[in-house]
């Protein structure tokens, strides 16, 4: 298919984009990798929107320390997250999520960015910044810059705390500290799928926080297990704690029960050091 027609500009500054989108109707369709919002065109899933080309805006790329902080950039590519040598020592699950997003013809266009704003409920990024207890940053022209707790930007199915007239400009992750661990775990049916589930970890070892992806509307923090570690339980009852914390839904991919099950058996592996394959 091909899509309806659609308004296009290409913004030539961030004051520029802000301006856009102030003076939009709230129908504005932000273009930066545009990995997911060209197919979501073609397939017609959305109509007639009014496109935003932000990818000129140079000050929205870059990887860069700040103290206890990582600030990257909202169009900062999936590959280069790969090749960042500030992610792979300060950030290492970014490093390692990476590679698993999709294939690498899209993780050379694909952003971060748009991976977060877009909130895929299956997308690895979403799940590790919430894992990570990182800051969205979002502008408008009206207020200037505004910082929202991941844990309080994923509101559901594709659905955000971001305003119409906001774009999100960078996400601050904080550097990892001496006792943290950082990892992330899929099962796919072939490489390049979207997880059948997933799981981000970080934190302290010995008190991880545990962020699920795949299994819920948005990435889904597995409290309850996550409890159960911190109060120095076993891996075995905090895998059997899932059955409270994720309330995944049937679909083509398989049955709720099934997609409990592949969540208990990540946890364990992720948490014993199992590294053998997860492909299906």
């Amino acid at each position: 298919m091909k899509p309806a027609p659609i308004g296009y500009v290409r913004a030539t500054s961030l004051a520029h984009a802000l301006d856009l989108l102030a003076e939009g109707d709230g129908e504005e369709k932000v273009l930066a990798g545009g990995q997911s919002l060209v197919a979501s065109l073609n397939l017609r899933l959305i109509e007639s929107p009014n496109l935003i080309d932000i990818n000129g805006i140079e000050n929205l790329r870059g990887i860069a320390e700040d103290g206890d902080i990582v600030r990257v950039g909202a169009l900062t590519r999936h590959c280069e997250l790969m090749a960042s040598d500030i992610i792979a020592r300060h950030v290492p699950i970014l490093a390692e999520a990476a590679p698993l997003i999709a294939h690498a013809a899209i993780r050379t266009r694909g952003t971060i960015g748009g991976s977060v704003a877009n909130a895929d409920p299956a997308a690895e990024l979403p799940a590790c910044v919430v894992a990570l207890d990182a800051t969205i940053v979002l502008a408008s022209k009206a207020d200037g810059e505004r910082r929202v707790m991941a844990s309080d930007f994923f509101l559901g199915l594709f659905e955000t705390a971001r305003r119409d007239d906001e774009l999100l400009v960078a996400i601050e992750f904080p550097k990892i500290k001496s006792g943290e661990r950082q990892s992330i775990r899929e099962l796919v049916r072939r490489s390049g799928d979207y997880a059948l589930a997933g799981l981000a970890i970080a934190g302290p070892t010995d008190a991880p926080r545990l962020v699920f992806f795949g299994v819920g509307d948005a990435p889904v923090v597995a409290a309850n297990a996550m409890a159960i570690l911190a109060g120095g339980g076993s891996v075995d009852e905090a895998a059997l704690a899932l059955e409270d914390d994720l309330d995944p839904a049937d679909d083509i991919n398989g049955s709720a029960g099934y997609k409990k099950h592949i969540s208990r058996v990540l946890l364990k592996r992720a948490l014993s050091g199992d590294r053998q394959s997860d492909a299906a």
